[in-house]
């Protein structure tokens, strides 16, 4: 008897008991997750990224596998999500692995550390070099398994009270940074700041810091910060490429069927590519907003590159000589980003300098 012939004539049960219909007899449970974001509601480019992978998610399971998202302090602290999936509060979480440098320095290099990688070449080695490898060996430790989910592209250096026109204008600065980078402000005579994105603008206006980055223009005009800061200073070399990732802790990950497995994968591609072309089609208008009202835009000096980069090189020697955990995955970074910045040099920033120099 033919397939279709024997499903209308024996009906659903008849189908189940004789076997014929696998897909049917193994249909996914529901499953409902919560995430923990890191961000607030207001930013909907990088909390929006979370809100895209639990939409597809939802789509791709045909409505079966639900997740909602809670932006930070409603079911926990910004900084606290990570504790949060590790100890199965939550599911999951949606933040910046730098956040936790405190645990260990080794968190930085899952998202972005002083003068390492683009954007481009930060997905290159998760995705086609050992990234992803060496970070999920690493996350393992911390009862997690992570998925690549946004990036910023390289971000803006921040906002300034005073103008920065040496090094020594960095001594005694308060500034608020995130993450790991503080590590090498402080190397440079500045007084690092760690602050939640939701809660730097009532520092900056008070006055509590002098200084602070977040990410670049669009969410900068969001936040106001030009409003009690007038000097905006590129590039933020801390941040070539800040990858932001989705945490799951490894008990609801290994839970999951292979068919949602599958849909984690791919909602969270979608997500990782969605949130730098919000970022890329957006920062443009900002930017002109923000200089039209008064912002005064500038490079950072030189010699505050230079200290920088001699700093941060200078860092990564001595936690190399301490810490195997960053000794393992910096060193692989390290060769990656000395390959790739071999070929960018030749087609895209010769491509990028040329086209950024005519008049169009």
């Amino acid at each position: 008897m033919e397939r279709r012939s024997f499903v209308r004539s024996a009906g659903l049960a008849g189908v189940l008991a004789a076997g014929a219909a696998p897909a049917i007899v193994h249909a996914q449970a529901a499953v409902r997750w919560r995430i923990a974001s890191s961000f607030p509601k207001s930013l909907d480019t990088i909390y929006g990224a979370a809100e895209v992978f639990a939409k597809k998610v939802g789509e791709l399971s045909g409505g079966k596998f639900q997740v909602t998202v809670h932006a930070a302090g409603e079911l926990m602290p910004a900084f606290g999500v990570v504790d949060g999936v590790q100890n199965g509060t939550v599911e999951a979480c949606h933040t910046v692995p730098y956040y936790f440098f405190g645990k260990d320095e080794t968190f930085a290099l899952g998202a972005a550390v002083p003068f390492g990688l683009n954007s481009r070449q930060m997905t290159a080695w998760m995705f086609e070099g050992n990234g992803l490898k060496l970070m999920r060996e690493f996350y393992a430790g911390y009862n997690m398994i992570n998925f690549p989910c946004g990036n910023t592209g390289a971000q803006m250096a921040g906002w300034y009270r005073k103008e920065i026109k040496s090094t020594a204008d960095i001594k005694g600065l308060k500034f608020r940074v995130g993450g790991f980078a503080g590590k090498v402000i402080e190397r440079m005579g500045g007084v690092p700041q760690n602050i939640p994105g939701g809660e730097i603008y009532q520092a900056l206006e008070k006055g509590t810091i002098d200084a602070a980055e977040w990410i670049g223009p669009y969410d900068d005009l969001k936040l106001g910060f030009n409003k009690v800061a007038p000097h905006y200073y590129y590039p933020g070399w801390w941040e070539g490429g800040p990858q932001i990732d989705l945490f799951i802790n490894q008990k609801a990950y290994a839970g999951l069927s292979a068919e949602y497995k599958a849909m984690v994968e791919a909602a969270a591609a979608v997500a990782h590519i969605d949130m730098q072309a919000k970022y890329d089609a957006r920062n443009p208008g900002a930017l002109k907003q923000l200089v039209g009202s008064g912002t005064k835009l500038a490079r950072f000096p030189k010699d505050v590159m230079e200290l920088a980069f001699k700093e941060s090189m200078a860092l990564y020697s001595e936690l190399s000589a301490k810490n195997p955990r960053w000794k393992k995955v910096y060193t692989d970074m390290a060769n990656f980003r000395r390959e790739e910045n071999l070929w960018f040099r030749f087609a895209e920033a010769s491509f990028d300098d040329f086209m950024q120099a005519q008049k169009l």
